[in-house]
């Protein structure tokens, strides 16, 4: 039965008229069929015809390593770093070592997750199928030169421009270039883009335009992909940064002239708790643990074979409360098996036709691989005119010609696309609610051109000759994933092309919630609202078009609804582009693949719940330290400003505030940023942080600087004395902040805040620390007194923390470690 499939494409190609391209060569017969030779490859790499596309998933090391290190906060540090350097002692200097370890961990991180995306890029780039020294060879993109000839198929993501030398019945979408939605019909000679891809048929071009050339590549700067723009998260931080640089300049300046006055006949010492003022103003541990979240969510999902093509997209995870599934490939695997040929019209041989009809396609579906797999491939038969399968027709078709010279044409597809009326509508119904698939083999009784010509009209002219009834396996995970997305609050939408019953059927067998109510999606309504209504209201919906799947998706979004949508085929690609978050399968269509932020290399359904919880950790996580950062830089801001106002000396070195900010948000930051968290994500990220971190601030401020009065009027100029009593009041209320940001609390959150607290204790108790950090407690009554303030600002804390969590749209979610 190779002879059917040769006799197809050979027709197409000995037909073809020579086609000038842009290259250098005219396009012959000869060279469509055999491609550039080894000689012609290497002519025109070295003259530069190279598709020499940047990588498109992450940064190169020199960006990274800029990225992290030539950064405002770090200029802002380093100035100041350099200061204490030459003003000693270099105790002072220690927060300079802590921007340095951030910095290095900023970029190891992110290296590490470059490596683990450029890995991950490989395995799941498309690989155009190229003709070259009269071979049909899978090349990488970047392999591709000027006037190589391409092979093109259903799902194919064409990635450079070019010249059509061949179709056969190809039609090719270019929404995502152009915008417009219905797929445009080729011929030969007609021009393909760069960034379309083929929704069906088959053909063959000439590459005219590579690399920088082409045209994707002029509308698209592709490589700035590994960046955090468009994100909420990113945004609000950025936000937060505008504010307090806003804040610091006149607090900064002001600090600085105050105690220079104030410490006049110790010019050093002004200088030092000048910069000791001015340090904890900046957040600089935020930016940083955004940065390594984002990377590490990077890391540890590339483990699981799941491919971030944009970083945004973990955080977008987080914020998912609609999962739109597609049924094939992802509730079922993508293979499928033939359970039973049902003949309906005597005296056809079944099974010979729809062996002719499966070798037909060059690249079968899944259905199409199943119906070969069972129907032997017939001698003598031939192809006359072929009509690809699409997904806005569902159904394929071919005229063949019989060894006795006999033509027929025969189709295969939805039986209800096929038929109006008929007893086979209602058998395939049965085996639908059973969870089958059903094909059903029609002969038509007109040219295939009017098929084609009037898709609506094909019933008037069919008579049904055989059901295929389709056993689809079900992934064993796809119960647990779909019980997960329901714990947690996320609704789960199966959206088909399949007949609704099946689709329903499939739902029911792995607990999807309205199951028993499947929606024929050709039933649904174009009006936007009433649309909205009916996808919010139901979860199964069959027989589902890509223009509607697209639509749907909108629907979702115009509610209010943040959308995930997985898929991997072509009739995915427009509800994958548009989604919030695009999921694809690894094993799908290199145009789903192109257009998704996610990939599933494995195909794994299972993946997803980690994917989801991925995001949340990260969002959640950050939205934790957040409150620690923005606390620290309000305190600081206050403090600076009281100094101020009331004409006394900066009540700490920069050793101690290293030392506090270390203990109580630098180290413990670290640890949350990277701890496991399902709380799903809300929005006003600035607003709720803001709110613990603004009284928070102000009651740390408020005790401290009363607790560094108290010392002043008791110890009478023991400015050693007075600073440490300062130094344990805000500690204790520091540490009191980090207790209930680190809630709820688990074994070693615990662990953590005591070992916060035991390591301040230390350096209180150990002679050589407390000549280190200059601390040194005298008598009993000071510093009984400001640990008393502190523990009554801790407890006003608790009160404030109250408030703020009965403002919260949800309490917080345990946490799953």
């Amino acid at each position: 039965m190779e002879s059917v499939g040769a006799a197809g494409r050979g027709q197409a190609t000995d037909e073809l008229a020579p086609v000038v391209t842009q290259g250098p060569d005219p396009v012959t017969a000869e060279r469509i069929r055999d491609g550039l030779s080894v000689a012609e490859v290497a002519e025109r790499v070295a003259a530069g015809g190279v598709n020499d596309l940047p990588p498109t998933t992450s940064r190169s090391l020199w960006q990274i390593v800029r990225a992290n290190l030539f950064t405002r906060i770090n200029a802002i540090i380093g100035v100041l770093f350099a200061i204490i350097v030459v003003v000693g002692p270099l105790q002072d200097a220690l927060f300079g070592g802590v921007i340095i370890a951030n910095t290095l961990i900023g970029i190891i991180q992110e290296v590490r997750a470059k490596r683990t995306l450029d890995r991950l890029a490989i395995v799941g780039e498309a690989r155009p199928r190229v003709r070259r020294g009269g071979r049909t060879v899978d090349l990488t993109s970047s392999e591709l030169v000027l006037d190589d000839v391409i092979e093109l198929g259903a799902g194919d993501k064409i990635v450079v421009d070019g010249r059509l030398a061949a179709v056969d019945g190809l039609e090719v979408d270019e929404s995502l270039l152009t915008g417009e939605a219905d797929p445009v019909v080729k011929a030969p000679g007609d021009n393909v883009l760069s960034g379309s891809f083929v929704v069906a048929g088959s053909g063959v071009f000439t590459a005219t335009r590579v690399g920088r050339d082409a045209y994707a590549a002029q509308i698209a700067e592709e490589a700035k992909r590994f960046t955090l723009v468009d994100s909420e998260l990113r945004s609000g931080i950025d936000r937060i940064l505008r504010f307090v640089t806003w804040a610091i300049v006149p607090a900064g300046i002001a600090l600085i002239i105050s105690q220079l006055l104030v410490n006049r006949d110790d010019l050093p010492e002004a200088v030092r708790r000048m910069v000791a003022g001015l340090v904890p103003m900046v957040p600089e541990g935020l930016v940083l643990l955004t940065s390594v979240a984002f990377a590490v969510g990077v890391i540890r999902l590339g483990k699981r074979q799941c491919l971030v093509q944009e970083l945004p997209a973990i955080e977008g995870l987080a914020r998912v409360d609609v999962v739109c599934l597609d049924k094939t490939g992802t509730l079922t695997e993508a293979t499928m098996d033939v359970a039973e040929i049902r003949p309906l019209t005597p005296d056809v041989p079944v099974e010979t036709v729809l062996g002719a009809l499966g070798l037909v396609d060059e690249r079968p579906n899944a259905s199409m691989r199943a119906i070969v797999e069972r129907c032997p491939a017939p001698a003598g038969w031939s192809v006359r005119e072929t009509a690809p399968f699409s997904s806005a027709r569902k159904w394929s078709g071919a005229t063949l010609v019989e060894p006795s010279g006999r033509t027929g044409t025969w189709l295969v597809g939805a039986p209800e696309m096929l038929l109006t009326e008929h007893p086979a509508l209602t058998e395939a119904d049965t085996y639908g609610r059973q969870g089958l698939r059903v094909l059903l083999l029609a002969r038509y009784s007109r040219p295939l051109t009017e098929a084609l010509a009037e898709p609506t009209a094909v019933p008037q002219a069919t008579v049904p000759v055989a059901l295929v009834v389709l056993r689809q396996r079900v992934r064993p995970e796809a119960s647990d994933t779909l019980r997960f997305f329901a714990d947690q609050g996320v609704a789960a939408k199966v959206i088909s092309g399949d007949n609704a019953v099946s689709v329903g059927a499939v739902a029911r067998s792995v607990d999807v919630p309205g199951a028993a109510e499947p929606v024929d999606a050709r039933t649904l309504s174009t009006d936007p609202q009433v649309l909205a209504s009916t996808v919010e209201t139901h979860s199964v919906f069959g027989r589902v078009g890509p223009q509607q799947k697209r639509a749907m998706v909108g629907a979702l979004q115009s509610r209010g609804h943040t959308v995930a949508m997985t898929g991997d085929g072509v009739n995915d690609v427009l509800a994958l582009k548009d989604a919030d978050i695009g999921i694809s399968m690894g094993s799908g269509s290199a145009a789903a693949r192109g257009v998704s932020q996610i990939v599933l290399l494995d195909n794994n359904f299972s993946a997803l719940p980690s994917v989801v919880a991925e995001g949340r950790r990260v969002i959640g996580n950050i939205e934790r330290v957040a409150n620690l950062f923005l606390t620290k830089t309000v305190y600081s801001v206050l403090l600076a400003i009281i100094v101020v106002l009331a004409s006394v000396p900066y009540p700490f070195l920069p050793r101690h505030l290293t030392l506090i900010g270390s203990l109580t948000i630098g180290i413990p930051a670290f640890v949350l940023a990277l701890a496991p968290n399902v709380e799903r994500a809300r929005p006003d990220f600035v607003r709720r942080v803001l709110r613990f971190a603004v009284p928070g601030g102000v009651l740390a401020a408020a005790a401290t600087i009363g607790a560094y009065a108290y010392a002043r009027a008791h110890y009478g100029g023991d400015l050693a004395a007075e600073t440490s009593v300062a130094t344990l009041t805000l500690f204790v209320v520091a540490l009191w902040a980090l207790s209930i940001i680190a809630r709820p609390y688990t074994w070693w959150r615990i662990l953590l805040v005591l070992g916060m607290g035991l390591a301040f204790a230390t350096v209180l108790v150990v002679p050589a620390l407390q000549e280190f950090f200059q601390l040194r407690l005298v008598g009993v009554q000071a510093p009984l007194t400001g640990a008393a303030v502190a523990l009554g600002a801790g407890l006003l804390m608790e009160a404030v923390w109250a408030v703020t969590r009965r403002r919260a749209a949800t309490p917080p979610s345990a946490p799953t470690d």
